[in-house]
């Protein structure tokens, strides 16, 4: 996944707590907010230079109410017992950005929220500390969460929902049924963007789950053009949402995120499970040369702590990256996290080394394909 789809993603989690809390969710922060939301960087309002005496660490997101979220979940906690004071900088962590900091020796960031395919395409130009675990604790995430300048965060999926009521009684169950019109009519719907969707085309055409990287692109895509007719294509999670809400659509490939709302506001008239879904993962990343040091990897070890995952989750949606944290997870909530053992074990991760290779060229093949 590209840095636009990640904040992509992370938008629509915003947008999901800003309907949640009826636009009430604001704090002392909200002033960086609004500067991120307007493209400015917070760090041209400071009085005093930002790494004067490198008092603080520098987290940056992509603003609006992650920053509350990640202010609450993980700043707060780490600021209680660091020298150093976390802030978070919501004007977003682009590739460009960074490496237009490393390469001209004005870095003013410490820990970004992006991505392990981003840290393969950074790291690799050097534009990257590698992660120090001897701070960070490996075990605290799963072996393919812990990359040589990434680290995971948290958790997210592309699953299959669907309408409870649209097929007599029976469950579509795989990516096999998604494609499947004649047993399981009616409207799909599937994201603009390619990432998570060439696997479902795979997976419904016979592609065992271990052998679906590299991705057959032609393959995935010829399946994708078999359906494409009777597929929307949705831009936003709200749009994929509000197409179940209208009953527009039987099944669709969407964020578990929405499909979590779309069933709780349907009462369970719209479902969904995470068999097959294809499995995300958030990463911190340190530009090279960070003014804070190694003070970053023990920010980083501080968010590893399932309290503040589960904190993230309830307010975002985020999953816990840290499988420990599944047990602390509301009763409520634990079938909805991608992150727990029952449901992360029936997922596929997404292969970020392909993605990471591949995105800028598959990207408009996909585009091409649908339109």
């Amino acid at each position: 996944m590209d840095q636009k789809e990640l904040q992509s993603f992370q938008e629509d989690c915003l947008a999901l707590l800003r309907e949640k809390t009826e636009g009430q969710v604001v704090s002392r922060r909200a002033f960086l907010s609004t500067l991120a939301m307007l493209g400015v960087s917070p760090a041209l309002f400071r009085l005093t230079p930002a790494r004067a005496q490198a008092r603080e660490l520098v987290v940056v997101n992509f603003g609006g109410d992650a920053i509350t979220a990640m202010t609450k979940a993980w700043t707060d906690p780490f600021n209680k017992t660091s020298s150093l004071k976390a802030v978070i900088d919501g004007s977003g962590g682009t590739s460009a950005k960074m490496k237009a900091m490393v390469e001209s020796g004005k870095v003013t960031w410490d820990v970004v929220d992006r991505n392990l395919a981003a840290s393969l395409e950074l790291g690799r130009q050097n534009l990257l500390e590698k992660i120090d675990y001897s701070i960070v604790d490996k075990s605290k995430v799963r072996p393919e969460h812990a990359g040589e300048w990434g680290l995971g965060s948290y958790i997210y999926s592309n699953v299959l929902a669907y309408q409870a009521d649209a097929f007599g009684g029976r469950t579509p169950k795989t990516w096999a049924d998604f494609y499947n019109l004649k047993d399981f009519p009616g409207k799909r719907t599937m994201r603009k963007h390619f990432d998570g969707q060439l696997e479902t085309a795979l997976l419904a055409d016979g592609v065992s789950p271990d052998k679906l990287y590299p991705l057959d692109v032609k393959r995935a895509l010829d399946k994708i053009k078999s359906i494409k007719k009777d597929v929307i294509f949705w831009a936003t999670g709200a749009e994929s949402q509000q197409l179940f809400r209208d009953r527009e659509v039987t099944m669709g490939s969407v964020y578990n995120t929405r499909a979590m709302v779309a069933k709780a506001e349907s009462k369970g008239k719209v479902d969904y499970h995470f068999n097959q879904a294809s499995v995300w993962v958030g990463g911190w990343l340190t530009p090279r040369g960070n003014p804070a040091g190694k003070e970053a990897f023990k920010f980083m070890a501080s968010t590893q702590e399932p309290v503040g995952q589960v904190e993230l989750f309830k307010m975002l949606g985020n999953g816990p990256v840290n499988p420990t944290a599944a047990a602390m997870v509301p009763a409520e909530l634990k079938s909805m996290d991608p992150g727990s053992p029952e449901n992360y074990k029936i997922q596929i991760p997404a292969d970020p080394e392909w993605y990471a290779t591949n995105s800028a060229t598959v990207l408009n093949q996909y585009l091409e394909a649908i339109s």
